[in-house]
């Protein structure tokens, strides 16, 4: 049977067939690795292949070919298999903004998502994915977003958002990395000038293609806060009329407490929960001791039987919740401190010019959303305020073998370097000072050059994995060891992995 003719397309095959012929290429690599991680000696009948393409011919196929993987293999066809899905994600982001601009209201009941029994395209799409309303609506976004444009004279125009466009294209970001940095991108482009718009989109695509989107999340936050300051404030009246605390006892006498807190309301009421869940944790282990007497977990001597008395079982939602009784409670008749609390500090990290001027956005420890400076000036009113410029005759930085453990003004310090956990980005609330090279073992000094902020599950991975850690002033790099990466090509860490590039440099 002679093989239909395809329409000729203005930009040749390649323009024609480029998406289609990304995933093929893409597809083509995933059977090569597949082919490459299967046993070599032949547990999997030859039958099956290396190409799943015949595992519905032998039942539980699938399944055996998968555990009969190497584990460098199943690692090896588990980015190749991402690959594959951003590519089909890329290309269905394309057809999801044809439909829709063949679904507009100028086509009235004529148009494509009415023709195919459809209210609006985000429904035909999402019942075409089998994915949520939320799902299609940001596919079509994304899609109308880095979709090329036709003039009115019918030339061809790139995409709104070019960087977007060719990343997505080539499979290097996500369907919600794109999202993330278009809609960002939209809202700030009114107030912003568009070359520094373009800057920094191209920041952060580069940023996407290199960490994971939780991390880009805070990329994206801190560029906005950046491209558009005077937005930082608007958006906080808007968050602020949203906050609400509602109660309400269910049938079983449970008391059900939902709330939705702005930034600056949320900010005391995490800090001192967090402090006694801390607390409560660190108590927990064996030879585990209050806050204000901290040991640093690298530098605990043996705990010879000082552990709790009484096992404590609690999970971690379950601690909170006792921690918000325990405020209440003090709140309502204590006349002492409740100890974990006593050296509590709600931190307020902002740029000495910002806080003089109420020009420009803040940072508050444990919270993402960056806040005005004029919120800073007037939570500095209220409560003790650090600004984000350390140091001075008043608060020593560097101690070195003088003390063991890291100072207040240190940690402070540390926590403006490092963000939280500088290898995994854990909210600062959870996280502890260590020396890099240790105290008795190494005799390192308690300088910030010798510390960083772990949580506990990175820190006893970098030990067990035998991870270096090379730190400075403004940067924290991780070697990996050579079983992880031959080469040991330094990774990023600290608050500098999600900065823009670029802004570092000015």
């Amino acid at each position: 049977m002679e093989q239909p003719t395809l329409p000729q397309h203005p930009l040749g095959a390649l323009g024609a067939l480029g998406a289609l012929g990304a995933l093929g290429r893409d597809l083509a690599a995933l059977r090569e690795v597949w082919a490459g991680a299967s046993p070599a000696w032949g547990a999997v009948p030859a039958a099956w292949g290396a190409v799943p393409a015949a595992w519905g011919a032998v039942p539980g196929g699938a399944q055996v070919e998968i555990e009969q993987l190497s584990d460098g293999g199943l690692m090896r066809v588990t980015d190749a298999l991402a690959t594959v899905r951003r590519d089909v994600d890329a290309l269905l982001a394309r057809v999801a903004a044809e439909v829709a601009k063949r679904s507009g209201p100028e086509f009235g009941e004529t148009g494509f998502a009415k023709s195919q029994g459809f209210h609006n395209p985000t429904r035909l799409l999402a019942a075409a994915t089998g994915g949520s309303l939320g799902d299609a609506r940001r596919l079509i976004a994304v899609g109308t977003a880095t979709a090329e444009r036709q003039a009115f004279t019918g030339e061809r125009l790139p995409a709104r958002h070019p960087h977007v466009a060719e990343a997505l294209e080539s499979a290097g970001i996500s369907i919600e990395a794109a999202s993330a940095i278009t809609t960002m991108l939209d809202r700030a482009a009114m107030r912003s000038e568009p070359d520094r718009v373009r800057v920094v989109e191209r920041e952060l695509v580069d940023l996407a293609e290199r960490v994971p989107l939780e991390t880009l999340l805070r990329g994206v936050r801190e560029a906005e806060a950046r491209l558009d300051p005077d937005g930082v404030e608007p958006r906080e009246d808007e968050l602020r009329m949203e906050r609400s605390l509602t109660m309400r006892e269910d049938g079983r006498g449970i008391v059900h407490l939902h709330a939705r807190l702005d930034p600056e309301s949320a900010a005391p009421v995490k800090a001192a929960i967090e402090a006694l869940v801390s607390d409560a944790l660190r108590r927990r282990e064996p030879g585990g001791r209050a806050l204000g007497d901290r040991t640093l977990a690298n530098d605990r001597p043996g705990d010879g039987g000082r552990g709790p008395v009484i096992d404590d079982h609690r999970t971690i939602p379950q601690i909170q919740a006792d921690a918000l009784a325990a405020l209440a409670r003090h709140t309502l008749g204590c006349t002492r401190t409740l100890t974990p609390l006593a050296k509590t500090t709600v931190v307020v990290r902002v740029d000495l010019d910002a806080l003089v001027e109420g020009l420009g956005h803040a940072r508050v420890d444990g919270l993402e959303q960056p806040i005005s400076a004029g919120t800073a000036r007037r939570m500095a009113a209220d409560a003790e305020l650090i600004p984000a410029v350390l140091g001075g005759g008043s608060l020593p930085l560097d101690l070195g073998r003088a003390a063991r453990l890291f100072t207040k003004a240190q940690r402070l310090a540390l926590g403006e370097r490092d963000g939280g956990c500088a290898s995994c980005g854990q909210n600062i609330g959870y996280v502890e000072a260590h020396h890099i090279d240790w105290w008795e073992r190494d005799a390192g000094p308690t300088d910030l050059v010798n510390g960083v902020l772990l949580c506990s599950f990175c820190h006893h991975m970098i030990h067990r994995d035998g991870w270096k850690i090379h730190a400075g002033p403004t940067d924290v790099w991780f070697i990996p060891p050579p079983h992880i990466d031959p080469v040991q090509v330094p990774r990023l860490g600290g608050r500098a992995r999600f900065e823009l590039r670029e802004e570092r440099a000015a």
